[in-house]
């Protein structure tokens, strides 16, 4: 199983993934937690953020997620995903594979912005931000969208929905 969790910077793809990863840990031994910016790490950080760096990390991510899950290894991804075409090979490539997008509008992320990553986009400051200079395609099939549009610190019902979709329920059995 591969869950990939799609969402823009500061949608709450991390927190809402590590929330999960710990519901299920204690009942899936064989059980992963993948994020974007680990994934960089874990390669010696050779891609930048430039379109074509992210299609690299992309191409990365959903082979390392299948490479996984063909081993019986369950796969939580935290991804930006902005990759339409990606998304796609997943489905045809990954058995049991589901999408959750989490959803939130810019002015939202733009207020959970801690490190004005935003901001600076609109300014000039920065380049190849996501929803500012590098467009971000919504999925169009997701398995689940999670709107999260309201500022919180708890996340309980978000995982609950997630922990609703059917292939989750049964690995809780």
């Amino acid at each position: 199983m591969v869950t990939w969790m799609i969402g823009l910077s500061r949608a709450g793809k991390t927190t809402l993934s590590k929330l999960l990863y710990d519901k299920l840990s204690s009942k899936v031994d064989n059980l992963v937690l993948l994020d974007g910016d680990a994934i960089r790490g874990l390669f010696g950080n050779d891609v930048d953020h430039t379109v074509d760096g992210r299609r690299k990390n992309a191409e990365r991510l959903s082979r390392l997620s299948k490479f996984l899950s063909d081993q019986n290894i369950h796969v939580i991804a935290a991804v930006l995903s902005i990759f339409p075409e990606w998304r796609e090979w997943n489905r045809d490539n990954i058995t049991d594979y589901q999408e959750i997008y989490i959803k939130a509008s810019i002015d939202v992320l733009e207020r959970r912005d801690v490190n004005n990553l935003y901001s600076q986009a609109k300014a000039g400051k920065i380049k190849n931000v996501v929803s500012i200079d590098i467009p971000f395609p919504e999925p169009e099939n997701p398995d689940l969208i999670i709107e999260n549009n309201i500022d919180r610190s708890d996340f309980d019902s978000m995982l609950e929905e997630v922990l609703l979709l059917k292939s989750i329920e049964k690995l809780l059995k």
